[in-house]
């Protein structure tokens, strides 16, 4: 029991400490939980991360919030997920809240100003980071190359749904895997 305890303390307080320094979104997390959870605590693997991602992202709901569900889940079950996840929210809703106390007073400042557009510089570098780290572990093959430039052109050309892409993405990479294997070759 003590040792639960411990699992789901551990769990929250990692958490807790990715959701208040991260801005950004789910997006600019990924390489702090990665830090976090694959190479400091070596929860779950960097390969398995990936497909948590993956997970995450094709479930409803914020990709930072699936994930730290998904991952406490598979450390701590049930209530490993509540840790988790309520620790990955708490910080945001609680600066959310506070800001919303003193919104108009605060807008008006311009160093509040300058400190966003120093946020925004810094979000979009954890998101050029995801991207990278995400592309290293991928398979790299003409299949997914395909995937990945199709996906692309759909979503930043064509304004395609993003969940439409996604499935899309999943049903071709399930054909082109059974595919290979019954012509017995890899991809």
């Amino acid at each position: 029991m003590k040792q639960k305890f411990k699992l789901y303390l551990q769990l929250f307080l990692t958490f807790i400490k990715i959701g208040a320094v991260t801005f950004g979104g789910g997006y600019a997390m990924i390489p702090i939980i990665e830090n976090e959870i694959s190479v400091k605590k070596k929860w779950i693997g960097g390969d398995e991360l990936l497909e948590v991602v993956a997970i995450s992202e094709t479930t409803p709901g914020p990709i930072a919030i699936c994930a730290a569900t998904f991952i406490g889940y598979r450390l701590g079950g049930i209530a490993g997920a509540f840790c988790a996840t309520f620790g990955v929210v708490l910080p945001s809703f609680l600066i959310i809240y506070l800001i919303s106390l003193f919104l108009r007073a605060f807008e008006q400042l311009e160093i509040i100003r300058y400190a966003f557009f120093g946020i925004r510089a810094g979000v979009l570098a954890l998101l050029i980071k995801a991207v990278i780290s995400m592309y290293q572990k991928c398979p790299k093959n003409i299949v997914a190359y395909l995937i990945m430039a199709a996906s692309f052109a759909a979503v930043a050309f064509f304004s395609a749904n993003v969940i439409i892409v996604i499935l899309s993405a999943a049903v071709i990479g399930i054909a082109a895997t059974l595919i290979a294997q019954k012509a017995g070759k890899d991809l």
